[in-house]
Formats: C-alpha cells, sequence, structure tokens
C-alpha cells in the first residue's frame, strides 16, 4: 500500500517573535505575502497566517491588516490558508475569531483549552529593541494565560459553522486531546478531525519523542482512525520533532512562528529555506511531499474557491 503523502504547513509570523530576534522574521505587508508566496513554492501546500502591524510589527486581530496581503497570496499561489484564532494572548475569543469569519478561510487554528503560555526567557537575550512595545510584550508573558475555555471553544464553534471551516485543533498537552473528544460528543466538531501536536512551548508538553509516541497514542485511543495529525515543535526541536513526525505518517509544521533557526545558532533566512529543508529530509526518507489539493483532499476542505478573499 502506497505510503500517505505527508502534508507541510509554514507557520509564516506568528505572535511571539518579534522583530528585533530576527531581520527575516516578515511583519510588513509586503513581506508576509512575499514570505508565504516563498513558502508555498518551496512545498508548502498549507499557510497558516497570523497578521502585524505594518509600521511596528505587533501582533494584529484587525480584519483590516490581513485585507492587505490575503488577495496577494491567493493570487499568487494555490495554498490552502489557515487564519489563526489566538492572534493575542490578551484578547477575548470574539476578537480572535474575526479574521477566520471576516475571510471565510479554509481553515483555522482553534487551542483545545486555556493553558500558561509564557516566552518570557526570551526578552533576556536581546539589550536593545527595534520597537518601544517588544520588550514589556516578551517580559510580562510570564503573567499570560492563554484562554480557551469550553464556552470560548464553543462560541468559535458555531460562530464558524456556517462558514464550513475545518479547524486544526491545536493541542499543547494531553488533557487539550481529551478536551476535544468532549467536544465531539457533544457535537461541535465532526470527524474527521485534524490535530496539531504542539509540543516545547512554556506551559505545555515537552518536545521529545516519547511525549509524541504518547500524544499519537492517546489520540489513536480517542479518536480511532477518525483523524488526522500533526507536529510543530518550537525552537530547535522544530526539524527534528517533524521529522520523525512525517515517518511516524503524520504531517509537518514549520515557520518561523516556531523557530528563527534552520540549524543550531544560525538563524534562517526565510520560511521558504525551512521548507525546503524539511522537504529535503522527508523525500529523502522515502515520502512524498502533499501538493496543495491533495492535502484538500485529506483533509476534508472545502476548496479554495469558497473563501472570502
Amino acid at each position: 500500500m502506497a505510503r500517505q503523502k505527508t502534508v507541510i504547513t509554514c507557520a509564516v509570523t506568528g505572535a511571539i517573535h518579534t522583530p528585533t530576534m530576527s531581520d527575516a522574521l516578515p511583519y510588513t505587508y509586503d513581506d508576509i505575502a512575499a514570505q508565504a508566496i516563498e513558502a508555498a513554492e518551496a512545498g508548502a501546500s498549507i499557510l497558516h497566517l497570523h497578521a502585524r502591524n505594518n509600521e511596528t510589527g505587533a501582533p494584529s486581530v484587525d480584519p483590516a491588516d490581513f485585507t492587505a496581503f490575503l488577495p496577494r497570496i491567493k493570487q499568487a499561489t494555490d495554498a490552502v490558508v489557515n487564519i489563526s484564532t489566538g492572534g493575542s494572548l490578551t484578547l477575548s475569543i470574539q476578537d480572535r475569531i474575526k479574521p477566520a469569519a471576516t475571510f471565510s478561510a479554509e481553515m483555522c487554528s482553534m487551542n483545545m483549552g486555556s493553558m500558561n503560555f509564557s516566552f518570557h526567557p526570551l526578552a533576556k537575550r536581546y539589550d536593545t529593541w527595534k520597537f518601544d512595545w517588544e520588550k514589556d510584550y516578551v517580559a510580562n508573558s510570564d503573567g499570560n494565560i492563554f484562554r480557551n475555555t469550553f464556552r470560548d471553544i464553543r462560541e468559535a464553534a458555531e460562530t464558524l459553522a456556517p462558514h464550513d471551516i475545518k479547524f486544526e485543533h491545536e493541542c499543547y498537552d494531553v488533557g487539550h486531546l481529551y478536551n476535544l473528544k468532549f467536544c465531539m460528543d457533544v457535537g461541535l466538531f465532526k470527524a474527521p478531525i485534524f490535530i496539531q501536536f504542539v509540543m516545547g512551548i512554556l506551559g505545555g508538553i515537552g518536545a521529545d519523542i516519547d511525549n509524541l509516541v504518547f500524544m499519537k497514542k492517546t489520540a489513536d485511543k480517542l479518536f480511532g482512525d477518525d483523524y488526522r495529525w500533526s507536529v510543530l515543535a518550537a525552537g530547535a526541536s522544530q526539524i527534528p520533532m517533524a521529522a520523525t513526525a512525517s515517518q511516524m505518517g503524520g504531517n509537518v509544521r514549520v515557520g518561523l512562528e516556531d523557530s528563527l533557526f534552520i540549524s543550531r545558532g544560525k538563524l534562517a533566512e526565510s520560511n521558504a529555506q525551512q521548507v525546503a529543508k524539511i522537504r529535503r529530509i522527508v523525500e529523502e526518507l522515502g515520502t512524498e511531499v502533499a501538493t496543495p489539493d491533495e492535502a484538500r483532499e485529506l483533509l476534508g476542505l472545502k476548496g479554495g474557491d469558497r473563501v472570502n478573499f
């Protein structure tokens, strides 16, 4: 039997890293569009997108900031667009789902529980900052709770249901898998589902193979054949964990949202460089990379002709 092809997702900019941390991190409209298109050309079939303020690089959930680059990406590539419902650790679920609802994307992310979510240790690495907002934003993240209560999840699911959006269920720990099972049992989500195992975030499960195997075995127990899965790992674990996931039958995510580096101590030059690296590894290990249309078929997506951008 032929092996399932591997879907590569690229998370282009995110809401964690700041402009000071890497000159390659895209935050202007032009750079987000250009790097997303280059990542698709390098082999990413899904583009996971956040928006930022065009002048300061601060994370944004303002639909106007998405409008400046989404049509350009769609015009230049057939990649699936996945819009974040994370966006900011301090905003309400109503604010965070507004971009996905506005643009009726094929996919959007959905954190499957509330959690401590911090990156404050990064603040100690930099003496000067490009923009005034950055230092406090990073240093004060130790006081954040990334909120996604059961009520929040229900509100997001019911608001976005008419748009026929496929959720990327982001599970940062084993308990999030049980939260997802409960939500399926009460009818919020229908099989087949797509799970992103998120590993190596401070506040979530650690990025090691034993944990990945345990997450996968737990998902098998809870969801049987009714799910597809992928792995993202933060920082130095990004490429090793992605390579492992591809050999376990899973899909992979890379991108400057999750890691600013291409190898230990060396900053990546672009998102496309990370995509090209994991594609090369996956293909040399004997697995083919899925095209955007193959990803749509695998995940049961509605198609790029039914989005609102």
